[in-house]
C-alpha cells in the first residue's frame, strides 16, 4: 500500500518530540494501555542516545495540517550491527491509509545499511513489538514479511493494603543505593543476571548509565538492592512512570536464585510504593521468561494487565550469535 497523497513522510526534527509524544499517548490509549507510552522526556532520552542519529533513525509521517500521525525509530545494541529493532506508531484516526507500511519500508532502507557494517556470516534480522489487540498492525507486518516470535506482558497489581512484610533470606540485606559508590556493581550484577534471557546482551557502562539515570524520574530511594557480604545478590530498579509505581529492572544472580530473594525484593517494593500512596504497581516480562519470573509475579498477586507481541524480519540468513 502506497502512502496516501494527503501525507508526508519526512526525517525527525527537535521540534517534533512534543507531538510524537502525543501521538504515542493516543496509539496507547486507543490500545487501552498508557501506562506504556512515552512522555516528552522518554523521547528525548532515546533521541540522546550515542549513535542514535535523528535525521537518520527516526522517521515522521504529518498530514496536511501539520499534525505527526505516523512515527517509527530504528535502533540497535551498541556494536551489533546485525541485531536491530524498529518501534513504530501509527495514529488511530488514520489507519487504512498506507502509514505503517510506509514506516516500515523507510526503517528497512535504514536497517539493511545498518547490516553492511556486521559480520558478513552472520544472521541479520530486526524486530519491531505491537500492543496483541493491533489487527491491523498484524496483518501489515506480516505482508511485509515480519512474523511473531516472542510475546511479553504488561503485569499489575493494585493493592488493597499494605503488601506482606518482605522476608529476605539468610545474611542478605537491603543497604541504601548510592550511585557514585555502587553503580558500577549495580551494572556488573544488571549484565550478568539477564544473560539468560531471550533478546538480552551485556550493556556498556555508559549505555546502562544514560538509560538508568538520564531518566527525569530517576529516583536513587526507589532502587531496592540486596547485599550478601561485599556481593550484590539482586536489586529492583524501580521509580514512578504514567501513574503508577514501575518495577522497572528486578534481577537475582544466579547464586542466589531459588531462595525466595526475587519475591522478597518485589513485596519490598510494593510496600515502599505503597507507603508513598501508590497502591498500583506493574512491570514488563517475557512470557516465555526462563527464570520463572511469570509464575513468581502471579505468586506475589499480578496479573496480565497487556499483552505485546514480538515481530522477526530475516534480512540476512547466517550464524546465529548464541
Amino acid at each position: 500500500m502506497t502512502l496516501d497523497s494527503g501525507l508526508t513522510l519526512r526525517s525527525a526534527r527537535w521540534t517534533d518530540v512534543e507531538a510524537v509524544a502525543k501521538l504515542i499517548y493516543d496509539v496507547c490509549e486507543a490500545d487501552g494501555d498508557v501506562t506504556v507510552a512515552s512522555t516528552p522526556e522518554d523521547m528525548e532520552n532515546t533521541w540522546k542516545t550515542e549513535g542514535f542519529n535523528l535525521d537518520r533513525d527516526a522517521f515522521i509521517v504529518q498530514a496536511q495540517d501539520g499534525h505527526v500521525v505516523g512515527y517509527e525509530e530504528f535502533f540497535h545494541p551498541r556494536d551489533q550491527y546485525h541485531d536491530l529493532d524498529a518501534d513504530g506508531y501509527v495514529h488511530p484516526q488514520f489507519r487504512g491509509l498506507g502509514i505503517g507500511t510506509t514506516l516500515l519500508r523507510a526503517v528497512e532502507v535504514r536497517a539493511r545499511e545498518e547490516v553492511q557494517l556486521a559480520a558478513p556470516d552472520l544472521r541479520a534480522f530486526i524486530r519491531s513489538t505491537i500492543d496483541n489487540k493491533d489487527e491491523r498492525g498484524h496483518a501489515v507486518l506480516k505482508t511485509e514479511g515480519y512474523f511473531p516470535i516472542r510475546y511479553h506482558w504488561r503485569m499489575q497489581v493494585k493493592l488493597q493494603e499494605a503488601p506482606p512484610v518482605a522476608s529476605f533470606p539468610n545474611g542478605v540485606e537491603l543497604r541504601p543505593f548510592v550511585k557514585e559508590e555502587h553503580a558500577i556493581a549495580v551494572w556488573q550484577a544488571d549484565n550478568e543476571a539477564f544473560r539468560d534471557h531471550w533478546g538480552s546482551h551485556d550493556s556498556a557502562y555508559e549505555e546502562w548509565t544514560h538509560w538508568k539515570f538520564d531518566k527525569s524520574d530517576f529516583d536513587p530511594t526507589l532502587w531496592m538492592i540486596a547485599w550478601d557480604g561485599d556481593q550484590i545478590a539482586g536489586f529492583s530498579q524501580n521509580r514512578f512512570r504514567m501513574g503508577i509505581g514501575w518495577v522497572g529492572t528486578l534481577g537475582v544472580r544466579r547464586p542466589w536464585r531459588k531462595m525466595g530473594l526475587g519475591l522478597a525484593l518485589l513485596q519490598h517494593s510494593f510496600g515502599e510504593f505503597y507507603k508513598r500512596g501508590m497502591d498500583t504497581i506493574g512491570l514488563g516480562v517475557d512470557a516465555s521468561n526462563p527464570t520463572g519470573a511469570t509464575r513468581l509475579y502471579q505468586r506475589a498477586g499480578m496479573y496480565v494487565a497487556s499483552e505485546f507481541a514480538t515481530y522477526e524480519k530475516e534480512l540476512r540468513a547466517g550464524r546465529t550469535m548464541e
